[in-house]
């Protein structure tokens, strides 16, 4: 199968989360994303019957991760800023997760092509 589209969820590599904290918080960005892609952009169909592509990559810190942001915002595609709660791990309000897209590949690539895998 060909992947057209993804969504990519980015991570501080500096924030200690055991691995269920993170599947969660990762989550949490993919479901926000989903919802408000699918009202305003028609990226939405195409990346869901691709089979839905998510990576998971870390950037440096929450500054960096604001950066992204700004850059995905720019592009004019769907972002979504992950805070916790803070019932367990973190402090409330602690930005834990960058979700970007769905979009095209090209697109997302220009602003996290170069970070690493999680």
């Amino acid at each position: 199968m060909i992947f057209d589209h993804k969504m990519v969820l980015v991570v501080p590599r500096d924030l200690k989360l055991s691995p269920g904290k993170l599947a969660v918080q990762v989550s949490h960005a993919a479901v926000k994303c989903a919802i408000d892609s699918k009202s305003s952009q028609n990226y939405f169909k195409r990346w869901y019957k691709e089979g839905q592509k998510k990576v998971v990559v870390k950037c440096e810190d929450i500054e960096h991760m604001r950066f992204l942001k700004k850059m995905a915002d720019n592009e004019g595609l769907t972002t979504c800023l992950v805070k916790d709660a803070g019932m367990t791990e973190i402090e409330p309000g602690t930005v834990t997760c960058l979700g970007i897209g769905p979009a095209p590949n090209d697109i997302v690539d220009k602003i996290t092509g170069d970070l690493p895998l999680f």
